[in-house]
């Protein structure tokens, strides 16, 4: 991906959890439990570290839902990149206390 689509990427992942409940309610009822109430007042840290494929950015994603973690993942619709194939570009896992996150994402490189 060219360096803008990657951080426009990231972005769309950073916030969907979000942006899916407001979806959801009709923006009517946007519940913030403690987790992120916690991530928005201490800065809204984010961590981008980087996977070698698809299928292992897939792997991340699954086994963070498998325990109980909030994870966003982003489906790009292809068009202006990746020829027409809609392709999985990211993905954010939390907000989640940053030593839940690692036991998930320790053996990845920061980006």
């Amino acid at each position: 991906m060219r360096r803008g689509k990657e951080i426009a990427q990231g972005s769309h992942a950073s916030m969907e959890f979000l942006v899916s409940q407001l979806r959801e309610s009709d923006g009517t009822d946007l519940k913030i439990d403690d987790a992120t109430r916690c991530w928005i007042a201490a800065g809204m840290a984010k961590v981008c570290l980087q996977v070698n494929s698809e299928d292992e950015l897939l792997k991340f994603h699954h086994e963070a839902l498998q325990r109980g973690l909030k994870s966003s993942l982003i489906r790009d619709s292809g068009r202006t990149e990746f020829h027409g194939v809609a392709t999985y570009t990211a993905c954010a896992i939390g907000p989640e206390a940053a030593d839940t996150i690692d036991q998930i994402t320790n053996t990845l490189s920061l980006y």
